[in-house]
């Protein structure tokens, strides 16, 4: 896939989005922040916002046309690779319906690959096509041994899934500049208390 520009943000953050999941399908869950609390917040709202997604993915170089059908096919899409990430890591969580969602949108017409003068690879098409594709992604690393490899962020507040690409395999958080350091600073503030107590 095509590697969007870092244009003076955190790498895993680009145009307002978080890119944390380490594998394109797994990042588009990450479009629903804080998907626990009773307000989440809603970053594909329009249309705009999810050809803004496509484009910050890196899964196509130019702003694909895109439609309110598009934005609900990628809130379904979200919600579909959401639940099949949590039944890996939840027992008794039936993913059956979420993989048909994800199944029936792999099965529309795709993206059209295309090799770029830099020698990169972008896809082209309307929205609709690049869902379709991300949704051959996610069954791609649904269906491998990638799968297992995924994991959710440790962090009590967080509800990311990442892709585990550490060579031991013992990734705890989305990303150790975010969820990662907030955990240590906490435990330092807990053991820093503890010792005046204890003293």
């Amino acid at each position: 896939m095509m590697q969007a520009k870092n244009h003076g943000h955190p790498a895993d953050e680009r145009d307002g989005f978080r890119f944390r999941g380490g594998h394109s399908a797994i990042d588009l869950p990450a479009t629903l922040q804080a998907r626990l609390k009773p307000a989440p917040r809603e970053l594909l709202k329009a249309p705009g916002d999810l050809a803004r997604w496509l484009v910050a993915a890196g899964l196509t170089p130019t702003v694909p046309e895109t439609t309110e059908a598009d934005l609900a096919l990628a809130h379904a899409l979200r919600e579909a690779i959401y639940a099949l990430a949590n039944a890996r890591l939840s027992e008794g969580t039936d993913p059956s319906a979420a993989r048909e969602i994800v199944n029936a949108i792999a099965a529309n017409p795709p993206a059209i690959p295309h090799l770029s003068p830099e020698g990169t690879i972008g896809m082209i098409g309307p929205a609709s096509a690049l869902l379709a594709t991300l949704a051959r992604e996610a069954i791609y690393l649904f269906g491998s041994e990638m799968a297992g490899s995924i994991r959710q962020c440790q962090s009590p507040t967080c509800t990311l899934f990442f892709v585990d690409t550490s060579r031991s395999g013992d990734r705890r958080w989305c990303s150790m500049s975010g969820c990662g350091n907030k955990a240590k600073v906490a435990e330092f503030r807990s053991r820093k208390r503890k010792a005046r107590t204890d003293a």
